[in-house]
């Protein structure tokens, strides 16, 4: 049986006769108005074909019909022209009119609810967050308390929600410029399974397991443009967690200068990014703002005269001039051998979103150095680490000079609301702090650094209830040289390629930091966190 682009099978319609039996879980105006046929009854299980299995109201449909029947269903697309040749087995159908309709009226007050306008919302604001909260009812349509959170976390920018039961109740947070907020408390348990499975329907994951996490994304319009949600399950002891990560893929790339870069740090990315071959490695945790970076390093690049490739896990922001690909691991479509297969459609930049085992890197590497210019990001702590951290993942020593063009360490901090930072004094404590840091740089680049005589801290306001707006990056690059070639091919530890770099004036990410904050961008509580 063949599979459809929505990764659901296909059932061919021609010459097919439906018993009547299984016709009458679907009234003949219901089935006309969601373009949805009952096929059959097999095991058990009901077998149903939409035309359009992404539709949201079909999915409600689905569900309410089974729900209703108490039967579990199966999904199968079908064609408008099969439709058409499926429906013309309700000619035979002989029932009640007052049954049909009381069917098809239940359905349709089903969806009908979903969009109505919900009263039972109470919202009030948080003072000392400046955040809003809503408290919901519990006679609130599930498909609207989901509605409002997705809006409500698109409004707030957030980038991640986190839907998570507790022993009484359902407990939602919004992730906003790196940090959790509470934002709706009061949700009842009763509805933590229905709220689960409206998100697994959006996402065509199996409603019945409970027991196993999953994974699914689906897409959706808020505030008038396309909004993707990338869903994962986690089963805990409450019932299941849900976390959907906020992709817009319409939403305008950053510029190297707005990302906090520094003069130095913009020049040394462009001349990079102008290079024939060669390997840029990103480096940091998860939720460092390094894929921001990657996609903001290909907007430089001259997309019309170069054929760029991506492998992305998931694709979060959409390139003109950029061949964009999205791996699924569950296919075998993995970072290799997508890997594999971009090397064949004669590409001259290649965009790798993770570097996740020995195979994808030495292939990277290969890629490299056969005249391709790569960008990827490493799970690493420092730039230095991206060196040791390919060693270990089977890449020769070797190889890695004549590649590795540059490694780009970097974090995201909250950037100081200008209306509301306030300078500090710079304490004895502070200056040996900043003394201790910078002890083993030469003086002669030392002296090169603006000075560091005052520092801000987040100070509240009225407009700016938290002190801080947003995020900066903090960076530190490591360039390849000839020292740092030849520490590669004696003794290639992270401390060794560190003090060679720093004799040429590296800065590490604190270091950057302080900078920042003695430019009134951060505050110094962000550069004791480093």
């Amino acid at each position: 049986m063949s599979t459809s682009a929505f990764d659901i099978p296909v059932r061919d319609l021609k010459g097919i006769k439906i018993p009547l039996d299984v016709l009458k879980y679907v009234p003949r105006d219901s089935a006309e108005y969601f373009q949805m046929l009952p096929l059959a009854v097999a095991d058990g299980v009901l077998e149903l074909g939409l035309t359009d299995p992404d539709s949201p109201e079909a999915r409600d449909a689905v569900q309410f019909i089974a729900s209703k029947n108490d039967i579990p269903y199966k999904i199968f697309l079908i064609s408008k022209s099969g439709f058409e040749e499926g429906l013309k087995n309700y000619e035979g159908l002989v029932t009640s009119s007052a049954d049909e309709n009381a069917v098809a009226d239940d359905l349709g007050r089903n969806i009908e609810e979903a969009e109505k306008t919900v009263a039972s919302f109470t919202v009030s604001r948080d003072e000392s967050t400046g955040r809003t909260k809503a408290g919901i009812i519990e006679e609130a349509p599930v498909t609207k308390i989901v509605s409002v959170i997705l809006q409500n976390a698109v409004a707030g920018n957030a980038s991640d929600i986190h839907i998570e039961p507790e022993v009484d109740r359902i407990h939602v947070r919004f992730r906003v410029d790196g940090i959790l907020h509470t934002s709706l408390d009061r949700i009842p348990k009763t509805v933590h399974e229905a709220i689960v499975a409206r998100i697994k329907i959006l996402t065509n994951m199996k409603l019945d397991e409970k027991r196993k996490p999953q994974d699914g994304r689906f897409s959706a319009t808020i505030e008038g443009r396309r909004i993707d949600f990338r869903v994962s399950t986690f089963p805990t002891y409450f019932g299941e967690k849900v976390v959907l990560r906020i992709l817009d893929p319409n939403k305008g790339l950053m510029t190297l200068e707005s990302m906090g870069m520094s003069p130095a740090q913009i020049a040394a990315v462009r001349e990079a990014v102008k290079r024939p071959y060669g390997i840029i490695l990103l480096t940091g945790p998860t939720g460092s703002g390094k894929s921001t970076t990657l996609y903001t390093m290909l907007s430089e690049v001259d997309r019309a005269k170069y054929n760029v490739v991506t492998l992305e896990d998931p694709i979060e922001y959409e390139i003109g001039g950029v061949s964009q690909s999205q791996v699924q691991p569950e296919i075998d479509y993995t970072f290799a051998n997508g890997l594999r297969s971009i090397l064949r459609q004669d590409p001259d930049i290649i965009m790798v979103g993770e570097i996740r085992d020995s195979e994808t890197a030495k292939l990277a590497i290969q890629a490299a150095l056969t005249g391709h210019l790569v960008f990827s990001t490493l799970h690493t702590n420092t730039a230095a680490g991206v060196v040791p951290r390919l060693i270990d993942m089977g890449v020769d020593p070797y190889l890695i000079p004549p590649t590795l063009v540059m490694a780009i360490g970097q974090r995201l901090v909250p950037t100081l609301c200008a209306e509301s930072k306030k300078e500090m004094a710079i304490d004895d404590s502070i200056k040996m702090m900043i003394d201790k840091q910078f002890a083993d740089m030469p003086a002669e680049f030392r002296s090169k650094l603006p000075p560091v005589d005052k520092m801000y801290h987040t100070a509240s306001t009225s407009s700016c209830p938290s002190g801080t707006r947003g995020r900066t990056g903090i960076f530190e690059f490591l360039l390849m040289d000839n020292d740092i070639e030849k520490v590669i091919l004696n003794n290639p530890v992270e401390s060794e390629i560190y003090r060679t770099a720093r004799s040429k004036g590296f800065l590490t990410l604190k270091e950057d930091a302080i900078m920042k904050a003695t430019q009134g961008l951060i505050s110094f509580e962000e550069v004791n966190k480093l």
